[in-house]
C-alpha cells in the first residue's frame, strides 16, 4: 500500500472512493481479510450501546446474551456472507462487458465495509442514546447510502473492460 494510514483513507473514501480503492488494488489477500475483520469488530462494538439500552428496557434478555448473539452474527456469519457476496458479484460481472476478478470484488466490498464503520459507530451511539426514531433512521440511511456509494465506486474503479 502507498503512504498514508488507514484512518485517513477511510475518511477520503467518503470524498474520493475511486481513487482510494484504486490505490489499494495491490493489497495482499491476508490484508483484505484483516480489513474485513477490523470492519466486523467495529460493527460489533457499534452494537453495544443499543444492546445495553435494550437490556435495560427488557431485562429478560441480559446484555451479555445480546452481545453474544451479536458476536456470533457479526464475527462469524457476516465474513462468510461477505465472501459469498463478493464471489457472486465477481461471477455476475462476467455477464457484462466489465470484468471483475474475485480478488478485486473482495477488495471493493471489504474496503466499503471498513470505510463505513465510523458511521456505524455513530448509528450505534444514536441507537443507544436516543433509540428508535427519525434520528436513527437518518443516520442508518446515511450509512447505507455511504456504503453503496463507496462499494459501487470501488467496483467501477477496479472493473476492467472485456
Amino acid at each position: 500500500m502507498s503512504r498514508g494510514g488507514i484512518v485517513p483513507r477511510m475518511l477520503q473514501s467518503w470524498v474520493a472512493p475511486r481513487r482510494v480503492v484504486r490505490g489499494l488494488s495491490d493489497m495482499p489477500e491476508r490484508v483484505k481479510l484483516a480489513v474485513l475483520m477490523a470492519a466486523m469488530l467495529i460493527f460489533l462494538i457499534a452494537q453495544a450501546p443499543a444492546n445495553a439500552r435494550l437490556a435495560q428496557i427488557d431485562p429478560s434478555v441480559p446484555f451479555q446474551a445480546r452481545m453474544g448473539g451479536a458476536l456470533l452474527a457479526v464475527m462469524f456469519m457476516m465474513p462468510i456472507l461477505a465472501y459469498a457476496l463478493a464471489g457472486l458479484v465477481a461471477a455476475l460481472s462476467r455477464l457484462s462487458r466489465w470484468r471483475l476478478t474475485p480478488e478485486d470484488s473482495r477488495l471493493a466490498l471489504f474496503w466499503a465495509l471498513l470505510a463505513v464503520a465510523p458511521a456505524m459507530l455513530l448509528a450505534g451511539l444514536v441507537a443507544g442514546l436516543v433509540g428508535q426514531g427519525p434520528g436513527l433512521t437518518l443516520v442508518r440511511a446515511a450509512c447505507g447510502l455511504g456504503f453503496l456509494m463507496i462499494w459501487g465506486a470501488g467496483l467501477s474503479a477496479l472493473a476492467r473492460k472485456a
